[in-house]
This record gives structure tokens, C-alpha cells and sequence, in this order.
């Protein structure tokens, strides 16, 4: 059966999306021909694409359990992406089993698996939305109902923002999704990095991404840092200050050990806001 065939309704396979790249770079199998040859091209200059893409992964997974073990019962994965192994919600739960999860992405492919996988989910809810639109999030009903906005939510805005333009000001979304919610809440968050990066394997990427149905712009680690602003940051492993990471690092038991050349794609973070 061809990827013509293949594709649900609405979902358009002739232009590389950047989830199913990332399900791709995860070795998943909801991708397309367009999406791997897409990736195929950033491997070739980018060997560790793989490996950054499960580091970030890593960083989701261990954040949220984090998350949990501090008492955060509910949680908004914005950007979630296709399902795969070890979802946000099978993080969580493993700590609170009724901790509550809604799931944001704005790829009609993404709708379609996620609403698959969350029929024998408890806990757990779907919501098309642009991150670029806070108030048309909090303003869809599923969303008043999957979360209580009186009590803290842990906020996952993982490997997203790269792909918002500085002139839709992501550091300005961030900080209006945090007025929205509880004292004691969390942000969890991961960006791709320039700093120190090959010319060559920036410049394919970039090319790459420019294609897809979003464009990337890598940040520094001051205007990574920068989206934390007003929030109070969590060290990101023993001995460490307040401050970003790589996101190999970031809750591991031996930070220096997971400090990979894949893990270096990517700043992370996790900060409270605290009143």
C-alpha cells in the first residue's frame, strides 16, 4: 500500500512534518517516505540526530516523574507529537496513577493517534491548538474540564519552541501561559541549540526544516535561559546551580556520563513559579 493510501484523511504526505520527523529521528513508524527522506538528508551531517532526539525524550520522561514525586497531580504537554513509548501520561501515572494529562498539538496526525491511544487511557485528554494561541487553548472546554486551574499544573513545553520565530515572541508566550496558571506551578522545557554546533550540520538542518511544515530557530543558552524568566529554576541534577542544562543531563544520576554530543542540540529546564 502506498503512503497516498496509507495517509488518514486531512494529512498531507507530501510535505515532511516536523512530527513525523521526530517520531522518525525516535525510530518510530508513523512517518512517511517525504519525512525520512527529509531526515536521512540531516543524518547524513547530523550522525547523533537519533541520539538527541531520545535524549530530549529522556528529559520529558524524567522531568515529568520529577514533576510527580513533587505532588504535580495535573499536566498540559503542549506540542506533545505522535505517541510513542513511555508516554507523558505513563510517566506521570506511574507516580500519581490518577494524575491528569492533556495532550496539545496542532498535526491532524497527531489528533488521529493520540484519540487512538487515549480511548483506554484514564486520566487523559486530546485538544487540537497552536501554542502560538494561549487563549484559544484555555478557552476550549476539554480543557476547563481535564484540568483545574485553581491548583498547580506542571506545564511540558518540550522541543517546541524552536519552531516558534522570534517575531511571534516565544518568550512572551511563555510567560502569558505561566500568568494562567496556580502558584506552585511548573514549567518543563527544552529548545534546540546553535551554540557550538557545525556550520555544515546547521545549515542542512535549517535547509531541511525549512521545508517541513515549520521552520527552526535555534537559540543561545542566554535566550533558552530567557524563556524561564520570573521563575525560579531548579538545579538540574546534584550539585549544579539553578540553572539550564543539556537535556542528557538534566535528573541524571551521573550528569557527566550522559553528557553526549547528541544530548549538546539541546538546553533544558525545569523552574516553579512561586507566587
Amino acid at each position: 500500500m502506498s503512503d497516498i493510501e496509507q495517509a488518514p484523511p486531512g494529512v498531507d504526505i507530501t510535505v515532511p512534518s516536523v512530527a513525523r520527523m521526530y517520531d522518525y529521528f525516535l525510530g518510530g513508524t508513523d512517518n512517511f517516505e517525504v519525512d525520512r527522506i527529509a531526515g536521512e538528508k540531516i543524518r547524513a551531517n547530523m550522525p547523533e540526530a537519533m541520539d538527541t532526539a531520545w535524549a530530549n525524550r529522556g528529559f520529558l520522561q524524567r522531568s515529568v516523574r520529577w514533576l510527580a514525586e513533587q505532588g504535580i497531580r495535573q499536566f498540559i504537554d503542549i506540542g506533545a507529537g505522535l505517541p510513542t513509548m513511555n508516554n507523558t501520561h505513563d510517566a506521570a501515572q506511574a507516580v500519581i496513577p490518577d494524575a491528569r494529562i492533556l495532550y496539545v498539538d496542532n498535526d491532524p496526525l497527531v489528533r488521529v493517534h493520540a484519540n487512538k491511544l487515549l480511548e483506554g487511557a484514564t486520566g487523559t485528554a486530546f485538544i487540537t491548538a497552536d501554542f502560538r494561541d494561549p487563549d484559544g487553548l484555555f478557552g476550549q472546554q476539554t480543557a476547563q474540564e481535564a484540568i483545574d486551574f485553581t491548583e498547580p499544573v506542571g506545564l511540558l513545553v518540550v522541543a517546541l519552541t524552536h519552531f516558534v520565530p522570534d517575531e511571534d515572541d516565544p518568550w512572551g508566550l511563555i510567560q502569558r501561559y505561566m500568568s494562567r496558571l496556580a502558584p506552585g506551578s511548573y514549567l518543563a522545557l527544552s529548545a534546540a541549540t546553535d551554540d557550538r554546533q557545525s556550520a555544515r550540520a546547521l545549515g542542512t538542518i535549517k535547509e531541511e526544516y525549512s521545508k517541513s511544515t515549520a521552520a527552526v530557530h535555534m537559540r543561545t543558552r542566554a535566550e533558552v535561559t530567557r524563556l524561564f524568566t520570573g521563575l525560579e529554576l531548579v538545579p538540574p541534577y546534584d550539585g549544579a546551580g539553578r540553572e539550564i542544562s543539556y537535556t542528557g543531563e538534566w535528573g541524571a544520576e551521573d550528569p557527566v556520563a550522559a553528557d553526549s554530543d547528541g544530548s549538546r542540540w539541546a538546553y533544558c529546564g525545569v523552574a516553579r513559579k512561586t507566587a
